[in-house]
C-alpha cells in the first residue's frame, strides 16, 4: 500500500508560513539542499528543477497533494508546478487557471481521495501543504518529514492548522542536522 508523507518546511515554533503565506524566512540555500535534492527528488517545482539542472523524476513520490493556498503561491507563473507528478489540489471555491490542464482540482473529501490513492498502485504520495489540509489528513499521514529552519515566525499558518486537541503518536525515525542550521526530523505512524 502507498504511503502518505507530509514533507514540509517548518519554523522552530511550528509554522509553515507567515500570516499572509510568507515562506521566504525558510533557508533555501545551504548544505541541507543537496540532501533534500537527492533523498526527496521531485519536491522542487518542475520549471525550477529544469532551470538549475536538478533531476525531477525518479524520486520517492509520484503524486502531490496541495490545498489551494499552497498551490496558488506559484500563480500565475506556475499553473502546473509539479508537472512531473500527478497533482491534486483541494478547493471548494476556485476554478482551474489557464495552463493547469494537468492538475486535478477537486472539492471531494481529502480523506476519501487519499484512501483511494493509497489503494492504487504507484509510488509515494506527498502532502505538500497547507496546514488546514494537513489537519484534515492527520490520521492518514504515514510519515512526517519536517525540514526545520532555525527561525521563529511568531505567527502564521501552523503545521497542522487549527487541528483540535487529539493526541496521536508518531515514532521518531531519524534526525539529521546540517551546518546551515536546518534539521530534518523524520517520524512514522506508530
Amino acid at each position: 500500500m502507498r504511503e502518505l508523507t507530509y514533507f514540509v518546511a517548518v519554523s522552530v515554533d511550528g509554522f509553515i508560513a507567515g500570516p499572509d503565506g510568507e515562506f521566504d524566512s525558510f533557508l533555501a540555500e545551504g548544505d541541507h539542499m543537496v540532501a533534500v535534492a537527492q533523498r526527496f527528488r521531485g519536491t522542487v517545482p518542475t520549471a525550477f528543477a529544469d532551470q538549475v539542472g536538478v533531476p525531477a523524476d525518479g524520486g520517492p513520490f509520484d503524486t502531490v497533494l496541495m490545498g489551494w493556498n499552497t498551490y496558488a503561491v506559484g500563480l500565475p507563473h506556475l499553473p502546473s508546478p509539479y508537472a512531473h507528478l500527478r497533482q491534486v489540489v483541494f478547493t471548494r471555491a476556485h476554478q482551474a487557471p489557464p495552463g493547469a490542464e494537468s492538475v486535478d482540482f477537486t472539492d471531494r473529501d481529502p480523506v476519501d481521495v487519499v484512501r483511494e490513492l493509497k489503494s492504487q498502485p504507484g509510488a509515494g504520495i506527498w502532502l505538500c501543504g497547507g496546514g488546514a489540509l494537513a489537519a484534515r489528513l492527520a490520521d492518514e499521514i504515514d510519515r512526517l518529514v519536517l525540514k526545520v529552519s532555525p527561525v521563529l515566525l511568531g505567527d502564521g499558518i501552523r503545521l497542522f492548522g487549527d487541528r483540535p486537541y487529539a493526541p496521536s503518536g508518531m515514532t521518531p525515525d531519524a534526525v539529521t542536522r546540517y551546518e546551515s542550521g536546518v534539521v530534518i526530523a523524520e517520524y512514522s505512524r506508530r
